[in-house]
């Protein structure tokens, strides 16, 4: 399952599409890089850029489980790309704190589903730090990664999409990108953003994304969602690995004579409301897709408030596919992922409505 996801990231035009806003990407070629390549070409950037600078958290200083920090500590030392205690509640404070010096803090999660012991720092610390002093002080300077989600065989505990959680925060930044060239610009866009961001990496396409990815410095602007396949049948939005089945759905769609239009949201908190409320107004159709359950998923608000914005432009119920509403399963993994054929499903019946 994860090669034929990692054959179709390779084949699918819209993983080789973006903008950035130092310089345009969209038309230039690069080096062909796989997603933790392109994460660890940022990270090598980010502190070649900026002495301020570091770089932390579980094993990072090897170059970390998923070897995304592979060659840093060699090559800008111990003193700033270093290993921490198994505590991410501790990595995290660190980070602010670092952060409110003035500094650059890149903080790694080694799973995202490990990130909820540091939820009261993250949320009651680094979202409200400036809030609470009247924008004297910030941390503005913390970037948090985590892998999230599916990976084949990571269960329960290694396979989680949390994303949700932090979308109802007033005070950070939640951004996911779908491609190597995606992640490397919008990860620099994070770092550099003078807000707390935390940077959901999906970790399926680790290896199994490779696209063309400019070797300069460039940025990817934050909370600009992107129509990376027109259409005017349905609207449909996603973000991170999910995008890749949706737009097998798209194809497959296509043949029946649905045109789709493909959205990735990448920013998730603040998100693009005006790319996907135009959208819709076009198609009269909605459907949302993610990883994580249903209930309470991000696709709820999606939801909500493109019925407030286009409810009489609404031609059929807005759909969402979406993750079961149990603990991510191990091998029953198939029957609890949005696949393909159930999106496919919903496109047909959200049409024909």
């Amino acid at each position: 399952m994860a090669a034929l996801l990692g054959r179709s990231c390779r084949k699918l035009g819209f993983l080789s599409s973006g903008h950035g806003a130092r310089r345009s990407v969209s038309t230039e070629t690069g080096k062909s890089l796989n997603l933790y390549s392109a994460i660890n070409q940022a990270l090598h950037i980010a502190l070649d850029s900026d002495p301020r600078s570091y770089v932390f958290g579980e094993d990072v200083g090897f170059g970390g489980v998923f070897r995304c920090t592979t060659g840093l500590a060699e090559r800008f030392g111990k003193n700033r790309v270093f290993n921490t205690p198994l505590c991410e509640q501790g990595i995290v404070g660190f980070g602010i704190g670092l952060a409110a010096m003035g500094n650059r803090a890149i903080v790694e999660i080694q799973f995202a589903d490990y990130i909820y012991p540091a939820f009261d720092q993250i949320v009651n610390e680094a979202a409200k730090f400036r809030y609470r002093s009247g924008n004297q002080f910030n941390c503005g300077g913390l970037t948090i990664r985590a892998p999230y989600g599916a990976v084949g065989h990571g269960g329960h505990y290694h396979s989680q999409s949390p994303e949700a959680f932090f979308c109802h925060v007033p005070g950070i930044k939640v951004v996911i990108p779908r491609s190597p060239r995606e992640a490397k610009g919008l990860l620099l866009s994070c770092i550099r953003d003078p807000n707390p961001v935390v940077f959901f990496e999906p970790k399926w396409l680790y290896r199994q994304a490779v696209e063309e990815v400019p070797e300069h410095d460039y940025m990817i602007p934050l909370s600009e969602a992107e129509v990376i396949r027109e259409g005017n049948d349905i609207t449909l939005v996603g973000w991170g690995a999910q995008l890749t089945i949706m737009e097998q759905a798209c194809l497959e769609a296509e043949k029946e004579g649905i045109s789709c239009e493909l959205i990735d949201l990448k920013t998730l908190l603040p998100w693009d409301k005006e790319t996907v409320e135009a959208s819709v107004k076009k198609t009269g159709r909605l459907l949302i897709s993610h990883e994580a359950p249903i209930t309470g998923g991000f696709g709820a608000e999606i939801s909500a408030t493109i019925l407030e914005r286009c409810f009489l432009k609404l031609e059929a119920p807005v759909t969402r596919v979406c993750g079961l509403d149990t603990p991510f399963p191990l091998v029953f993994e198939p029957f609890y992922m949005p696949t393909k054929n159930k999106i496919l499903d919903a496109i047909k019946t959200t049409v024909n409505y």
